[in-house]
């Protein structure tokens, strides 16, 4: 049977997933009409949107679901209120709103984003759907709670009953400690004379940073665990970067064999035999070090090594031009709404608050606003068929749950296909959106179109606020970190407590290198300019410590304090004009470390 799925461009393992999602959404939505709420399919919703494969993913991802939604539904039964006295003063507050959420997003990690951004559309959701009930906000606002819950335990129950129990953190350890074999082999080679090259170590390791958030959820412990796994690549990136190699050691070769044979104590204790006449080389093995220490630790094994620094990069940039990108755009529409009367208003701006801020994240949104539209325009096309085509047939509401439940187990093999997994979250979510499961049925087939046109149009104008307000693509991206990291070392430079947060500041900066690294090869220029400019950043960063370093030397020739202060203050300028802060400190480099 599996070899056929194959043949026919199915995933197993995705149709089993999907599988059990789709009838746990069916469920849900039998669930929650049979309890009586407004708006059941929104239960099935919610399970799509919950379900995970694993069992931690799964407990943290409902978890932040329902505090999302219940931050949102708060929110929007104010902006109901607002709406009965302005209907423009709704709007400026949902914009408002969404666009505060949206900056959050591209702030947070894993699920705690999801959370956040969960809060500025669940907010549209409470305050746009039913726009003419005013009256009834708080009810509206209690229904879009209990539907939440009702998918979210609906999904937790199977999941518990069917998900996957595997730890994969277990696997990634092996992956890291093979990875740092591999990184003390090459340092461990007299001259450089074999080993894998430093790019490729380092484009392994930004390849398995990126993907540990997801390996934190469902409890403190895994949350530890992956800590401690990003503290070792952050050593390691530490050690790599240097300029200098260290002299051969038979050490860090036999260290090298004991990781891959699984013996940590072993590859520990030969570590702890390395003698590194540079400061900076010792440092970042000590740090080493300890991290692997760390990597077995247990309540009852514990270690008293410390843990190296881990401070990650937050795309403080972008989250500004991703809250103001989500301001502008929901203003736009929400005011064109007012002005123009158009009834199926509502729905465009509902969709938008989810397209522009859901999608800010990801690295190429304008990419994913083309499978986006063609999702929904699918989805909009499976309410048709099912409003107009089966439901005209139904002689009672139940009836209309069922017709309902095709279309949602056909969402199963469209999320399991290898053609058409982009775009079957969207239908999924579409199809169950537009449809109001309430008999006797009401309204015409032009206004059911019509609503339809206004959740399509939602990805086709995120697409233009995305492509031509701070254009969203991997480019950009790369450019707003290296950006950041001169703002770093301006503010290191000029920042006279420097030298007590260096390490932080230093930690930081790997971090951000690891990510540039990710973002260069997702634009196909390869790693290697955003290794030179992690060189360049690092060798600012060193000559801006030993500035500080020398300066705080009373006893410093007047003359000489003032042509450090200079190149400080040039550094300063890193971000404007970086060519002067560079050349001050290939200059000083001498005098700094004869001194």
């Amino acid at each position: 049977m599996t070899s056929v799925l194959e043949r026919l461009g199915f995933d197993p393992g995705k149709l089993a997933f999907a599988g059990r999602t789709a009838i746990a959404a069916c469920l849900a939505l039998l669930l929650a009409w049979a309890l009586g709420l407004h708006h059941p399919q929104w239960a099935a919703m919610s399970v799509w949107a919950a379900s995970q494969p694993l069992r931690g993913q799964l407990l943290e991802k409902s978890l932040f679901r329902i505090l999302g939604t219940l931050a949102g539904a708060a929110v929007g039964i104010l902006l109901v209120q607002a709406y009965r006295v302005e209907p423009l003063l709704m709007v400026a507050g949902l914009a408002l709103w969404v666009a505060l959420c949206t900056a959050t997003t591209n702030l947070l990690r894993g699920f705690v984003a999801y959370g956040a951004v969960l809060a500025g559309y669940s907010a549209a959701m409470v305050s746009l759907i039913d726009i003419g009930q005013p009256d009834h906000v708080l009810a509206i606002g209690a229904d879009r709670v209990a539907t939440v819950l009702t998918g979210v335990v609906v999904a937790t129950l199977v999941g518990l009953l069917l998900a996957g129990r595997i730890n994969p953190a277990a696997g990634l350890r092996a992956d890291i400690r093979t990875l740092v074999a591999d990184i003390l082999t090459q340092l461990g080679v007299p001259g450089g004379a074999s080993g894998t090259p430093r790019a490729a170590l380092l484009e392994r390791i930004a390849a398995i940073e990126e993907g540990l958030d997801p390996h934190a959820a469902g409890s403190l412990r895994s949350r530890q665990q992956v800590r401690s796994l990003r503290a070792v690549l952050i050593s390691a990136v530490a050690l790599l970067m240097q300029t200098g190699r260290p002299p051969a050691s038979p050490n860090l070769s036999a260290a090298a064999r004991a990781l891959r044979n699984g013996q940590l104590d072993t590859a520990i204790s030969h570590l702890d035999a390395v003698n590194l006449a540079d400061p900076d080389q010792a440092a970042a093995l000590s740090d080493l070090r300890d991290a692997l220490a760390r990597l077995e630790t247990t309540e009852a094994a514990p270690t008293t090594r410390p843990e190296p620094p881990v401070v990650l990069h937050r795309d403080w940039l972008g989250a500004r031009e991703a809250g103001l990108r989500a301001l502008t755009a929901l203003l736009l529409v929400g005011v064109f709404w007012q002005v123009s009367g158009w009834s199926s208003g509502n729905l465009m701006l509902l969709g938008l608050s989810v397209m522009i801020s859901l999608f800010s994240t990801f690295e190429s949104p304008v990419r994913m606003m083309r499978w986006v539209g063609i999702g929904q325009t699918t989805g909009v096309l499976g309410m048709l068929a099912c409003r107009w085509l089966l439901w005209p047939h139904a002689g009672a509401e139940v009836q209309l749950i069922l017709m309902m439940m095709p279309f949602v187990l056909l969402g199963a093999f469209v999320m399991a296909h290898h053609r058409t997994v982009p775009i079957a979250f969207d239908y999924n979510m579409v199809f169950l959106l537009t449809l109001q499961p309430h008999f006797p049925l009401t309204g015409s087939f032009g206004q059911s179109v019509m609503a339809g046109v206004g959740v399509v149009m939602a990805p086709m104008f995120a697409w233009v606020m995305y492509r031509f307000m701070f254009h969203a693509r991997p480019e950009r991206r790369a450019e707003t970190l290296v950006r950041m990291t001169r703002q770093d070392l301006a503010a290191f430079a000029a920042d006279p407590r420097a030298l007590d947060n260096g390490r932080v500041w230093q930690a930081r900066l790997y971090h951000r290198v690891l990510r540039l690294i990710r973002t260069s090869l997702r634009t196909g220029q390869g790693s290697e300019a955003a290794i030179r400019h992690g060189l360049d950043a690092l060798r600012v960063w060193n000559a801006v410590r030993q500035l500080h370093a020398v300066l705080a030397d009373p006893a410093l020739p007047a003359r000489e304090r003032d042509t450090f202060t200079q190149a400080l203050k040039r550094i300063e300028r890193i971000e404007a004009d970086p060519a002067p802060a560079l050349d001050s400190v290939t200059q000083l480099s001498p005098r700094l470390q004869a001194r």
